[in-house]
């Protein structure tokens, strides 16, 4: 699959405990992604952080959260993201959805053998 150099990266931020469908949403997300053969899609799981609620949610073992920040990163063209973007409208209730104009400079294998 080609990207070209001038794409787009779309940050989904939500809460690990949010569901879409009785599976965590950004296991769905990452699944409708390349269900529309997003060029790329990555979660990390944030150690601390808060949203619009200001509530800080926190690994210390005294602050002990069971909901954790997730954020789910896609890479590809502007174009090719929109329908994903439209789907995203209608599942992230809670969340924060970022999009950001980003320059490839390598995408794929060096070698394929």
């Amino acid at each position: 699959m080609n990207i070209p150099e001038d794409a787009v990266l779309v940050r989904i931020f939500v809460g690990e405990q949010d569901m879409h469908q009785r599976i965590p949403l950004y296991e769905a997300i990452v699944m409708k992604a390349r269900e529309q053969n997003i060029a790329g899609a990555t979660v990390l799981k944030g150690v601390m952080g808060y949203g619009a609620s200001s509530r800080v949610h926190t690994t210390k073992i005294l602050r002990l959260s069971e909901d954790m920040p997730m954020v789910i990163e896609l890479v590809d063209s502007e174009a090719h993201m929109q329908p994903l973007l439209q789907w995203l409208e209608t599942v992230v209730d809670s969340g924060l959805i970022t999009m950001e104009k980003i320059r490839v400079h390598r995408y794929g294998n060096r070698n394929k053998s």
